[in-house]
């Protein structure tokens, strides 16, 4: 406890009035000096007691009780802190700091810094801003930052009113290598090579003897990895193909180098989203037919969609008597369609097509080679399917997943989705675009003609009459083919008895033919939110087996799914850091990237002191290199020196709190009047004596 006093005023009349008060009573006793008049001194010292007893001054007593000053400590648990022997350093730093700062009797607030959430980084400057905001000002001696320097929120403003020092975790001989994506494009033309730029670069005291190469290995998704010599310190350029649509994974990883202080900047991943160019379509109508419209309208809605499409209008067998000279129609150009061109074309419709000589055998098994080796072929059947100019009795039947029996069914029916057509993706989730009938299947348009089909292989996703196949699926060698046995969708389109999903169902063909992901039936993916990662796993079959999760670590992680719809497995699993997680499911497996591989964390490990160098500055303080020795402790006068040789200062603030506040009046009113009045009668006798 202390105690002080002082004089406080309260004035009773405005300090303005005061002030002009007292102006007049200067000038009245500067007259009567300048008249001479022997009593003037009296006369100042009346008008000064009456101003006095205008200003209402008051004797305050005040106790006082001490504050102690506060240290405060910033420390950096983050995870370029920890690497190479740092938090041992922190924790000795800190522990001689906390032994030091009691035996100054200062109150030390900790507060710790760790990483940043998502991928932040080091958010240094945002923690002692906060920390500060917390802490009176007048009671901060000084901050001290145990930090090998790096921070990534340096854009945010400091206002230190104390010393600020930094003890500096780290080597002098610490020195790493990272790897550094320069240029990713974010979409990618599947098929076409796109270029990424990358760099490798050393920091810190790299020995003289290390390389100037290194290996770097690089795959996509989960493909095998290749591997190059690259240079270090230069940028390279690496080109790269694209095979698969969608998100594609790229892995780039260095091998570890003798000494460097990590490894986890040594990867890199790139997500790059493979899109088609231009898709090429080749429709072929044997004649002209009400479903070929929709067909076309669908295709040309597409702007990515280059559509060749060529109707049978007189076939060879036609005789009519009209002069060649005088046709305006132009000839099916067959050879150049189905030999030397067929590869450039994504997928193939034949709609209603019929044999008539037109197309001969060998281009038919030009065609079924395309398909084997990757293509895509839809066959749109009507009456013609089933007759005897059928492209099935074609080197095309062999490729075929059912033989038509030669019965054609011309009666009213509406379309199904079978058991397998709810699991597979083409067909999933069709009946839900439909209101409910009263009998509960799906309220669609009738059609009114089949073909009868005899299943071989492959995949019935709807069915007709009497659960005949109406739509299948097969895969033939690397290609796609289906078969709709009926030529009838048109009436969805006109909206027949309410119509149906022509379009949905027609769109899911053609991108499931053309191989587009989102439409495969076995499939394993995963995407991410924030920390969580959601497995999706894609079956026809009635069951699926869990997940292995292998986490950045090595650490595996089984996962069981459950089924969310048919055909449709999921599970959700919270991940424990960021990087790169390999899934595996029996033979499928899939990559998913949660963040950057390499964080913003090890971008540079390298300890420094520029980021702080600043704040340091402005308050006089010091680096400490905590590798050399632990400093003395010290109380400097503010707007001293507050660092040197082994030492580092503080400023005691002698802060206090009141703890009881008393105020008296110096002397009583009636007092100072009777203290004016009696020199102003002195100032009276002593002028009348002369």
């Amino acid at each position: 406890m202390s105690a002080a006093q002082e004089i406080i005023l309260a004035p009773l009349v405005p300090l303005l009035v005061l002030w002009g008060l007292a102006g007049i009573a200067a000038a009245m006793v500067a007259l009567a000096l300048w008249q001479g008049l022997r009593g003037w001194w009296l006369r100042g010292l009346a008008a000064l007691a009456l101003l006095a007893a205008l200003a209402n001054p008051s004797l305050q007593d005040e106790t006082r009780e001490p504050l102690s000053d506060i240290a405060l400590v910033m420390v950096d648990e983050t995870a370029s802190n920890r690497i190479g022997g740092r938090d041992a350093q922190t924790e000795a730093a800190l522990a001689h700091l906390e032994t030091g700062l009691a035996g100054l009797d200062m109150d030390t607030r900790v507060v710790s810094v760790p990483d940043g959430t998502g991928n932040e980084g080091t958010q240094l400057n945002s923690a002692l801003s906060a920390a500060l905001a917390e802490i009176p000002r007048d009671r901060l001696a000084g901050v001290f930052v145990v930090s090998d320097g790096q921070l990534h929120d340096a854009d945010v403003p400091l206002s230190v009113p104390a010393p600020t020092h930094l003890l500096q975790t780290g080597r002098a001989g610490d020195w790493d290598r990272r790897l550094i994506i320069r240029n990713a494009p974010a979409f990618a033309i599947l098929g076409e090579p796109v270029t990424l730029t990358l760099k490798v670069e050393d920091q810190g005291a790299v020995p003289p003897d290390t390389s100037r190469f290194t290996t770097l290995r690089y795959a996509v998704d989960d493909a095998p990895a290749q591997t190059a010599m690259v240079p270090i310190g230069e940028e390279l350029e690496l080109s790269v193909t694209l095979d698969r649509g969608g998100m594609n994974v790229l892995q780039f990883e260095l091998d570890e180098a003798p000494g460097e202080l990590t490894t986890r900047n040594n990867a890199a991943i790139v997500q790059i989203n493979g899109v088609r160019d231009r898709l090429s379509v080749l429709l072929v109508s044997g004649e002209p037919n009400a479903g070929q419209r929709t067909w076309r309208n669908l295709l040309k809605s597409d702007p990515a969609v280059d559509l060749v499409h060529f109707t049978i209008l007189r076939p060879p067998d036609r005789h009519d008597g009209v002069p060649v000279d005088e046709l305006s129609l132009i000839a099916f150009p067959t050879r150049e369609l189905f030999v030397e061109k067929i590869d450039e074309f994504d997928l193939i419709i034949f709609d209603r097509y019929r044999r008539r000589g037109i197309l001969p055998n060998a281009y038919f098994s030009n065609i079924a080679r395309y398909v084997e080796e990757g293509g895509a072929l839809l066959v749109v059947g009507g009456p013609e399917l089933a007759g005897a100019e059928s492209i099935w009795r074609s080197p095309l039947g062999d490729i075929f997943p059912a033989r038509p029996t030669a019965r054609v069914i011309e009666e009213g029916f509406r379309p199904v989705v079978t058991d397998l057509g709810k699991r597979h993706p083409v067909t999933a989730g069709l009946e839900d675009l439909a209101p409910a009938s009263d009998d509960g299947s799906p309220a669609w348009g009738r059609w009114f003609r089949q073909i009868e089909l005899d299943p071989q292989h492959g995949q019935v996703v709807m069915s007709g009459v009497d659960d005949r196949p109406l739509l299948m699926l097969d895969r033939v060698g690397r290609g796609r083919l289906a078969l709709l046995a009926s030529d009838q969708t048109w009436l969805w389109d006109r909206g027949f008895e309410g119509g149906g999903p022509q379009l949905e169902l027609l769109r899911r063909l053609a991108h499931w033919m053309m191989a587009e992901p989102e439409l495969e039936e076995e499939t394993l993916t995963a995407t991410t939110e924030g920390n969580r990662i959601t497995v999706m796993r894609r079956s026809l079959l009635d069951a699926v087996g869990d997940v292995t999760i292998t986490a950045p670590d090595g650490q595996d992680t089984v996962l069981e799914l459950h089924e969310d719809a048919p055909g449709e497995y999921r599970a959700e699993w919270d991940a424990p850091e960021i990087g790169l997680y390999q899934l595996q499911e029996g033979e499928l497996s899939a990559v998913v990237a949660l963040g950057p591989r390499a964080p913003r964390e090890f971008e540079e490990t390298i300890a420094t002191e520029a980021h702080l160098r600043t704040v340091i500055d402005d308050r006089r303080g010091g680096v400490v290199q905590v590798e050399t020795g632990l400093p003395d402790l010290r109380l400097v006068r503010d707007g001293r020196a507050a660092a040197g040789r082994g030492w580092l200062g503080l400023t005691p603030r002698d802060a206090y709190v009141t703890t009881e506040l008393r105020s008296a009046a110096l002397l009583p009113g009636w007092l100072w009047l009777l203290l004016a009045a009696g020199l102003s009668l002195g100032a009276w006798l002593r002028e009348g004596r002369t």
